[in-house]
């Protein structure tokens, strides 16, 4: 794959996505890293809009991983319920906000190993997560990997290969740009119809 020609098809997905002011996605603009990591949780398989407004207010009441430590558990599910999965989701947050008391004193580690051993969090929400910090990572959902697959950038579906896969083309200082801005055009585009029409002009580019 030459990467320069991948470079500049990263670049076309950035111009025909929306913009942060246009799209704001779960990640972004939290108060604390505990948040931040709280909502990539709680967006899996969730519409990013959902979650910031759940997400917003669960925080209302439990800004800090100290004071989710001490709700119960149906407390945090009747906060989160509109999100999928929210069962297991608030399980996943009362363990995670626990072991960040107990063990980084209600910090959030920025250590990948260290993240995926928190409960709740694998491989693309510490990425995601280490991402938003400023640090070279790459979040794989099912925007990035069915773009990169559609774009022939990797040839799998598991996660951990994809993530290699897009390591190899992109040069380190792109990574962290990669989930944001596949992300942003995923979410612009929600006719596949229409999504597919343009990955097939990117792929054109030279």
């Amino acid at each position: 794959m030459d990467k320069e020609r991948a470079i500049r098809q990263l670049k076309e997905f950035e111009k025909l996505g929306k913009n942060s002011e246009e799209m704001r996605l779960a990640a972004e603009s939290w108060k604390n890293d505990f948040q931040i990591l709280v909502s990539i949780i709680l967006s899996a398989r969730t519409r990013d809009e959902t979650t910031i407004v759940v997400a917003e207010g669960l925080f209302q009441e439990y800004p800090t991983a100290e004071k989710l430590s001490k709700a119960s558990l149906t407390e945090i599910e009747e906060k989160i319920k509109k999100v999928n999965f929210y069962k297991n989701k608030s399980k996943s947050i009362l363990a995670c906000a626990k072991e960040l008391v107990s063990e980084y004193k209600g910090s959030v580690p920025h250590d990948f190993e260290k993240l995926i051993e928190l409960p709740g969090v694998g491989r693309k929400t510490a990425n995601v997560f280490l991402a938003e910090q400023g640090q070279d990572s790459i979040g794989v959902d099912t925007h990035v990997s069915y773009l990169s697959n559609k774009m022939g950038w990797t040839k799998s579906t598991n996660q951990k290969q994809v993530e290699e896969d897009l390591k190899s083309i992109f040069p380190q200082k792109y990574w962290g740009q990669v989930n944001d801005t596949l992300v942003r055009f995923g979410k612009t585009y929600t006719s596949r119809r229409k999504k597919d029409a343009l990955v097939e002009q990117i792929k054109k580019i030279k």
